[in-house]
């Protein structure tokens, strides 16, 4: 535990020291203060560009506009972004030998892969928390109509979702010793989600749900309980996509 603690606190403050904190806290900022701007502009926008004389009825934007465009921008560009930053966390360290001499001098294998999952989770979860709060904030002063519900479980879903995703980045690391290896193998696992989801008897138990179905619960078309399956077998992947790569890392030669 005591290598864990110190590996861990290692990898936080790395992250200060490469400006991975700060571009992602500024990036998920800008995020969040966009969400609501945009979904009270667009009306405006769109009415400025129709030609003269033409008119079109616009729906009043509503809260439910503002969370459409932060599940939008977490899922489209946050999570890019995110995978972008981490994608060598494992890769660069092999490469540069520093890790090479961690583990000559007794860092056990294991504590490598747990703590740089541990930081990479944390990063990850002030972001998607800073853009939510903010988001939150704007959305109940420019459109207070309480028409969004679930928000924190619609929320939680998306960063669920994440967080396999930067389990499974970890793997690619592993298996392919670059960090282009890991964005493909993440890439990769994306595009399954989406071919099993033509397969309906699939889509119940299809973690990709927990990042598409975010909006239906929040406008109550779905029910929290409809993600359950999804949830526990999200659970199941990340323990077994993170059981996998410490036994790889341990076979790995560095």
């Amino acid at each position: 535990m005591n290598h864990f603690a110190v590996f861990f606190k290692k990898e936080l403050k790395e992250s200060v020291k490469t400006y991975k904190l700060l571009l992602l806290g500024i990036v998920f900022l800008i995020l969040g203060i966009m969400n609501p701007l945009v979904a009270k502009l667009t009306p405006d926008l769109l009415a400025s560009f129709l030609p003269e004389g033409m008119s079109i009825t616009i729906p009043e934007p509503s809260s439910l506009d503002s969370w459409a465009q932060f599940f939008k921008n977490i899922q489209q560009m946050g999570l890019i972004v995110v995978l972008l930053v981490f994608s060598g966390v494992l890769t660069n360290e092999l490469s540069r030998g520093t890790l090479v001499l961690l583990l000559t001098k007794g860092l056990p294998r294991q504590t490598v892969i747990l703590a740089k999952y541990a930081a990479m989770l944390v990063l990850w979860t002030m972001s998607v928390a800073i853009s939510h709060v903010v988001t939150w904030v704007y959305t109940v002063y420019l459109f207070p109509d309480n028409l969004s519900q679930n928000l924190f479980f619609a929320t939680f879903c998306l960063w669920f979702f994440g967080a396999l995703l930067l389990a499974v980045l970890l793997l690619g690391g592993t298996l392919v010793s670059s960090s282009y290896g890991s964005l493909l193998v993440t890439g990769g696992l994306v595009v399954l989600l989406n071919l099993l989801n033509l397969f309906s008897a699939l889509k119940e138990y299809n973690p990709l749900a927990l990042a598409t179905k975010n909006m239906d619960v929040v406008s109550g078309a779905v029910a929290v309980s409809e993600l359950y399956p999804q949830i526990g077998i999200t659970v199941a992947l990340i323990l077994a996509t993170l059981g996998l790569t410490v036994l790889l890392f341990r076979r790995k030669l560095v």
